[in-house]
């Protein structure tokens, strides 16, 4: 029988582009969204179910394991690929905004997850693949919010990996970085751009960040599809590998947070923002 991959936030992007790829070599596929009505082309695809899957409602996620399931007879791969950045320096964003960014990225994961692992431990097997970042490896300035998601999502994932490889079950974290194209990932963050006018203060700093990250664009932002076939391929290896780096590090944010001592590594992405830090010496 063939495989089943269930893909979270399928509508567009990566979920869009995994779930081309993994329909076109031969799998079922799950593919979920917020509004099937939004749904691409594959919809009429005979090995890809289409069905209602919003990681902020836990009923619709039981349903959709429940009827892909019934559709296809199992589960073997789960990625959850859903998730949004929120953009704005922290003191600009409401609380309701911080719970929502933690509600998508990782307690809508961790809800999904809970939701189908009666599936895979009674099989005995299954791989967990959690789509992640480089802001879930190094961090950058008007998306501290995001970076902490990412940071938890890690986190979480790596220990849970602990818990479910007795179950022959594998977790795998996906970790597209250097920026992706062909994604609605910034439309939405700009979109939820947190904003207070009664902020000024953050101005200056704003907007010299806004130049840093203009010098320090990519030289070549990777596509969706690059990161699909990183993702089929953490699906497909046979392997207990935890980590799946795919993207252009030519601004060597991931190398030095690999190798270089952690004061370095802080100093080294300071300066990238040296202008927008300004000359205020620690503590005033």
């Amino acid at each position: 029988m063939n495989k089943t991959i269930l893909i979270t936030g399928a509508s567009s992007g990566i979920g869009e582009a995994c779930t081309c790829l993994f329909a076109n070599s031969g799998w079922n596929v799950v593919a979920t969204l917020r509004d099937p009505v939004n749904a691409p082309a594959f919809e009429n695809v005979e090995n890809v179910f289409v069905t209602r899957l919003d990681v902020q409602d836990i009923a619709s996620i039981e349903q959709a394991i429940a009827a892909g399931v019934a559709r296809f007879g199992g589960i073997d791969v789960l990625l959850n690929n859903a998730g949004f950045g929120q953009y704005g320096v922290f003191e600009a964003i409401p609380r309701a905004q911080v719970l929502e960014q933690f509600e998508v990225n990782v307690f809508g994961v961790m809800d999904v997850i809970r939701a189908v692992l009666p599936v895979m431990r009674k099989a005995r097997s299954g791989v967990i693949i959690n789509m992640s970042s480089g802001a879930g490896l190094f961090t950058l300035p008007m998306i501290s919010l995001y970076c902490a998601s990412k940071f938890a999502l890690e986190g979480f994932s790596e220990a849970l990996a602990f818990e479910l490889l007795s179950l022959g079950i594998v977790v795998k974290i996906v970790e597209p970085h250097g920026g992706v194209t062909a994604t609605r990932f910034s439309e939405r963050a700009a979109a939820g751009n947190a904003v207070n006018p009664e902020l000024t203060d953050y101005q200056p700093f704003i907007e010299r960040s806004a130049e840093a990250f203009a010098r320090m664009t990519a030289a070549r932002l990777i596509d969706a599809n690059d990161v699909a076939k990183v993702v089929y391929a953490a699906a497909t290896d046979g392997t207990d590998r935890l980590r799946y780096l795919v993207g252009n590090d030519t601004r060597g944010f991931v190398k030095a947070r690999a190798e270089l001592p952690d004061q370095a590594y802080v100093d080294f992405l300071r300066g990238h923002f040296q202008d927008a830090l300004g000359k205020t010496k620690p503590g005033g």
